[in-house]
């Protein structure tokens, strides 16, 4: 059996970053750029204010105070969006709203606070003072934000192979751009096998239970931001099994739960070692131990055959979640693009004692907090392998090694965080 560092590895060889595409900016959140961004404009364009207030000569302000103000003339008011025709000369001033140009003449900004127009600031433009008393004495540049301060024309602002964040996204847009190419989504094909299955919203026979590793992984895909392709059931029979693989041809992954274990209805894994290249079954981890990965023949969007890569999940759905996080997770971050493929760990004191004896790397569901500038990770109920309220009540994995027959309580451990605290539902 691999480690689980080797079969990652071989996950990691195997699958390659996608083709790029143009898409429209809203829809590029999470996604890799494969382009540089250049500006074409400047940012802001002009000279413009960052407070409410009125544009003067900062030497016409020179000696104010509360009880020796500097009184002004008001010849014009200019709001964001507009450009005054007038020009600021000595002993005059224009009232200005915060984000409007400069007005020619004017060195400084003083903002309504520190005038008599303070109680005035909301009133209608027609209702603009003749005069206007300043209180404080101005500096050159005060309350001015410069053009081009935040974004010069020509300036690289995005490099290829940034993570497109709600910031990116507000800078691509504050320079104009409606699209972005960046590195496709992939598709992932995702099917559930075995006869014991109930589609959801049907009545429940005997004997059976509902289908949820399909929503589980399906909910994954799409939080690390791909496309599931949700294909259903699989049935416990060749022909059921093949017509669904058949469907999962123009995917970028294909992933299957149930039908990689030892018994005799689980197929899967020798239809894709027959069909299709098997690169690896089983890894020393528990949960997930039955692993199936290899490769499944399918076709490009122009019908072109290509070899698609498949992982067959444990049909366990606390197995099947944590294997998606070891594995499917850092191969469809790559597939997008992006360099950093781990989960963040922390080093946390264990509150359980934990028994490893078998040789496989444990990683147990846990809650992890922080109390007194410490990490504390406890076990987070029952471990079975098809508990999936153990998943619904965890932050973390809590890393077992394989060596030293396990962990005592106090000990120190690392946890690989799935979510952080105030995700968890306690």
């Amino acid at each position: 059996m691999l480690t689980v560092e080797q079969a990652l590895q071989k996950i990691l060889e195997a699958v390659s970053v996608l083709d790029a595409e143009n898409v429209p900016i809203m829809e590029t959140l999470g996604q890799v750029l494969a382009e540089d961004i250049v500006s074409t404009v400047t940012v802001p364009p002009l000279d413009n204010s960052s407070m409410d207030g009125y544009a003067v000569r900062s030497a016409d302000t020179r000696g104010a105070a509360e009880k020796t103000p500097k009184t002004l003339k008001v010849i014009d008011t200019v709001i964001a969006g507009g450009i005054s025709k007038k020009e600021v000369t000595p002993g005059t001033a224009i009232r200005i709203m915060t984000g409007a140009p400069i007005p020619p003449g004017a060195d400084s900004v003083i903002q309504f606070e520190n005038t008599d127009d303070a109680k005035n600031k909301d009133a209608s433009l027609n209702q603009t003072p003749t005069q206007v008393n300043i209180f404080v004495a101005a500096s050159p540049a005060q309350n001015i934000r410069r053009a081009g301060e935040d974004i010069a024309q020509g300036k690289t602002i995005l490099k290829k192979g940034a993570v497109l964040r709600p910031a990116e996204i507000g800078l691509a847009a504050s320079i104009g751009r409606s699209h972005l190419k960046v590195v496709q989504r992939p598709v992932v094909a995702v099917i559930s096998t075995g006869d014991e299955l109930t589609e959801l919203g049907k009545p429940l026979p005997a004997g059976r239970i509902y289908d949820s590793n399909t929503y589980s992984i399906a909910a994954l895909v799409k939080r690390y931001g791909c496309v599931p392709k949700i294909l259903g059931i699989a049935r416990d029979n060749e022909k059921d099994l093949l017509k669904k693989l058949k469907q999962a041809q123009d995917a970028d992954m294909l992933l299957t739960t149930g039908g990689v274990s030892m018994g005799d209805y689980d197929m899967v894994k020798d239809i894709i070692a027959r069909d299709g290249n098997m690169v690896f079954w089983k890894v020393k981890v528990k949960p997930g131990k039955p692993l199936a990965f290899g490769k499944i023949n399918g076709r490009d969007k122009n019908g072109k055959p290509r070899s698609i890569p498949h992982l067959g999940l444990p049909g366990n759905a606390a197995s099947c979640m944590v294997s998606f996080e070891l594995f499917v997770r850092p191969a469809l971050l790559k597939m997008m693009g992006k360099i950093n493929v781990t989960k963040p760990t922390v080093s946390a004191i264990i509150e359980d004692s934990v028994k490893n004896n078998d040789g496989r790397r444990i990683y147990n569901r846990a809650v992890v907090e922080k109390r007194d500038g410490h990490y504390y990770a406890r076990v987070s109920g029952p471990q079975g392998s098809g508990m999936i309220t153990s998943m619904s009540q965890a932050n973390a994995l809590v890393i077992i090694p394989e060596e030293n027959g396990g962990v005592k309580k106090g000990d120190t451990v690392q946890a690989l965080m799935l979510d952080w605290n105030q995700e968890v539902n306690l």
